[in-house]
């Protein structure tokens, strides 16, 4: 084994480099945690070099960003005083920097996925080092996984190192076979920490700008500052222009700029000149940008959000974890004891999230859904992942290859997905680029995938056909790198030539996004997607008027969604694409008055392409508009008779007496069950005054068949028969119980108290006088006539003396008349 190289100024981790070396000679894993400014991105790559396992096997670095893979190759290469794509190089997407020579490339993550895909067994690798694991991305889980699939099936002898500051070392060391676990102290400088608080009613702008002109005022060296995203970090530079001293250069850094201008910005300032790097989370880990020992954080970061429910991925600003606001605090103190400004208070700090959820817990897992199935894996539970996908979102993902006819019913991969999984593509982008090959728009499409990959190229109009013309135009070394890689991809998807038709724009959008044609309803720029969303452009914006369009990107939630980027399509155009999915139906609303109104709808999901009103609809269709009426009125309004009330206050009677056997009448049951047990009688009804009586009564009559009925009339009867031969309704739906208003003298004779439910459940008696007023409500008949008969045949006597009013009611007869004459 060679000894580690040495570099002149030493670096914490050199001291434990030996250590790392000799734990790789005997296990295939290992995980190191080395603390910021430790020099694990850079270090541990060259002294592996001489580790005698690695024969002339490459080292592979994993960075998860261009900007750090870039960085990290060029100061590897300047310490072996080379230039970059020697023994050294780096590999990322749009720019490639190695040649036979080189034996360690750093490249990102989404390349190395690539990478295994292509050559499973990894010829020539010698060891994969996983840096700034902790971001957990998506391409960075699912590279060890299959890494790990690789050395388990095919590379006992592959080294896998995952290194990180902030990373859960005992849970990876599991998940790689109890890998050893190797620390590091990093060379941190002490950072005072300075609390501005925020105004939670004002933009972030103008309080970032006070804050960087205070910290200018109070401080010296550069200025690192944290926003979240380009919009942000541009304002800010644009409220700064012309309010910082002569010797304050100004330097925006994120993912949308070229090399050229990232490089620039992580560059010392020139002597005498302080900087000030507006930055996005891109600056977080994995740089060290010299002089810099103030660092302003706004606490915010703009992070990816997946809605299976829709299919999209919206940006959503949120507040930093903890482990976030320390790492962008220990930037200030990478070179020099620091000073660190939080736009938040003190007390909020424990408030924050210990740390950012996982990438695969929270994106759109279409890619790796196929990646795995070109991989052969079909179950994602055959990988060793740090937190396994989620099933509502693997489902999602493989529901839509199946759409894509990339996998078949299996969940295997069809010669359609093969081709997809060739293109280092979205498989939407992919699906794309292969279809509008076959339609002779290849060079289209496959620039339209190039603009909606990379950020920026192309500018930030909401009209994709004015980012195609201001891309085709751009003469910037990042434009030039960026159509050089569309054409490759054309020509994997087997296309050739060069000519951009951008009014095709919307078509080639639609093969990729079927789910976001988009129809114009009500307000100018507002528009409702296929898949039911709704989605607002600037009213003053050209396409607000448009019919159609097909819209790539939405920010926002829900109705309030903006579109940032979209293209015009033809209603011809969308009747060809979606020929098999376009639907004609009579759609039925009813007006206030409840009369119907009918037209007939041509529609695409949740976009209609053409409505034409109608006479005489489909007679489902209007069955159906009459249910969506009722249940949204109440079934309670419905025109049920007096009876029909009455025998659903028996039911429901018996149903709370030990006969649930019976079915539920109650408003809330029938509402949800309304298709069942009404529809079926509405034919020839075409507005809800048709439904009446006689309509309820058919239906309740089929809900309530014979046998059921006689079991009601036995259990709950709707009269009582009193001794007299008089049919006495009870009424069910008095508050007390069900209720027998009676004159007493039709219950003369009568010694049992009457009762229902198989005479378990005596009636409430309301005994009336011979002129229909309630006299006495009683349980308990034979009690009555024992006891309060007597004051109340006292009182009636003098009342009513034309009536009978016997001294003993069980022995007398009932009556409904008065006495005859003469007695």
């Amino acid at each position: 084994m060679t000894a580690a190289p040495d570099f002149g100024s030493p670096l914490p981790i050199d001291g434990v480099l030996p250590e790392l070396l000799r734990t790789l000679e005997t296990h295939a894993n290992a995980v190191l945690v080395a603390e910021p400014g430790a020099g694990k991105t850079t270090r541990v790559p060259l002294a592996l070099l001489g580790a005698d396992w690695r024969q002339d096997g490459k080292i592979l670095v994993l960075e998860p960003r261009r900007l750090a893979a870039r960085a990290a190759a060029r100061r590897m290469a300047s310490q072996l005083g080379e230039k970059v794509g020697e023994t050294v190089g780096y590999r990322v997407r749009m720019e490639t920097r190695v040649s036979a020579a080189t034996r360690i490339e750093v490249i990102t993550e989404g390349v190395f996925t690539r990478l295994i895909l292509d050559d499973p067994e990894l010829t020539g690798t010698a060891a994969v080092l996983f840096d700034e694991f902790h971001e957990r991305s998506l391409d960075g889980d699912l590279g060890l996984a299959l890494a790990l699939d690789v050395q388990s099936a095919l590379r006992e002898d592959l080294r896998l190192l995952p290194m990180s500051a902030t990373l859960d070392a005992a849970g990876i060391s599991r998940l790689l076979g109890d890998a050893p676990v190797i620390e590091s102290k990093g060379r941190s400088f002490p950072v005072e920490t300075r609390y501005l608080g925020r105004a939670p009613n004002e933009r972030i702008e103008p309080q970032i700008v006070r804050a960087v002109r205070q910290a200018v005022d109070e401080e010296t060296g550069s200025l690192l500052v944290f926003l979240p995203g380009q919009g942000e970090i541009r304002r800010t530079a644009d409220l700064l222009s012309g309010k910082l001293p002569a010797d304050c250069q100004i330097a925006p850094l994120y993912g949308g700029l070229d090399a050229r201008a990232q490089d620039e910005a992580i560059r010392p300032a020139p002597e005498g000149t302080r900087k000030i790097v507006l930055a996005s989370a891109i600056a977080q880990t994995s740089l060290t940008i010299e002089g810099v020992r103030v660092v302003i954080d706004s606490g915010l970061a703009r992070v990816p959000r997946y809605e299976p429910q829709t299919g999209l991925t919206r940006l959503e600003t949120v507040r930093v974890s903890r482990a976030s606001a320390d790492q962008r605090r220990g930037r200030a103190g990478r070179t020099e004891p620091g000073i660190c400004y939080r736009l938040w208070d003190e007390a909020q700090t424990a408030a924050l999230p210990r740390a950012e959820a996982p990438e695969i817990l929270e994106a759109d897992l279409t890619g790796l859904v196929l990646d795995l199935a070109a991989w052969g894996t079909l179950d994602p539970d055959a990988l060793s992942f740090p937190n396994p996908p989620p099933r509502a979102a693997w489902t999602e993902a493989r529901s839509l290859l199946q759409d894509l006819h990339a996998l078949d019913a299996a969940g295997r991969l069809t010669g359609q997905g093969k081709a997809l999984a060739r293109l280092p593509l979205h498989p939407r982008l992919a699906h794309m680029v292969l279809e509008g090959t076959e339609r002779d728009l290849g060079p289209t499409a496959a620039l339209i995938a190039l603009v909606l990959s990379e950020p920026g190229l192309g500018g930030r109009d909401p009209d994709l056909r004015v980012r195609l013309q201001a891309l085709r135009n751009d003469r910037s070394q990042r434009a030039r790198d960026g159509r050089a890689l569309a054409e490759r991809w054309l020509k994997q998807a087997g296309g050739s030539g060069s000519k951009i038709d951008t009014e095709s724009a919307g078509l080639l959008l639609a093969l990729a996004y079927p789910d976001r044609v988009a129809q114009a309803r009500g307000q100018t720029g507002r528009f409702r997607l296929a898949n039911g969303r709704g989605a607002e452009l600037e009213p003053e914006h050209a396409l607000a008027r448009d019919p159609f369009l097909t819209v790539a990107d939405i920010q926002g939630k829900a109705a309030t969604g903006r579109i940032q980027l979209c293209a015009p399509i033809l209603r011809a155009e969308i009747e060809d694409l979606f020929a098999a999915d376009i639907v004609e139906e009579d759609e039925v609303q009813l007006t206030g008055e409840g009369a119907l109104k009918a037209r007939r709808v041509t529609r695409y999901k949740a976009v209609e392409l053409q409505s034409v009103p109608i006479r005489s609809a489909d007679p489902e269709a209007v069955e159906r508009a009459l249910i969506a009426e009722i249940r949204r009125r109440g079934v309670a309004r419905l025109a049920w008779s007096k009876d029909q009330q009455r025998l659903r206050r028996r039911v429901a009677y018996a149903r709370e007496n030990g006969s649930e056997d019976l079915p539920d009448l109650s408003d809330a049951a029938l509402s949800e069950s309304l298709e069942a047990w009404l529809q079926p009688f509405l034919a020839g009804c075409s507005s809800l005054a048709a439904i009446d009586a006689g309509v309820l009564g058919n239906a309740l009559a089929a809900l309530l068949p014979y046998d059921a009925n006689a079991r009601l009339d036995e259990l709950a009867p709707s009269h009582f028969t009193a001794p007299t031969g008089s049919r006495v309704p009870i009424d069910y739906g008095a508050t007390a119980g069900p209720t027998l208003s009676i004159r007493v003298q039709e219950l003369f004779g009568l010694k049992e108290h009457p009762s229902v439910c198989g005479g378990r459940l005596p009636l409430i008696l309301e005994l009336l006088s011979p002129a229909q007023r309630p006299i006495q409500i009683t349980r308990d008949l034979p009690g009555f006539w024992a006891g309060s008969w007597a004051d109340v045949k006292a009182d009636m006597k003098g009342r009513y003396p034309k009536h009978p009013w016997p001294d003993d009611p069980t022995a007398a007869e009932a009556t409904r008349r008065a006495k005859p004459r003469g007695k």
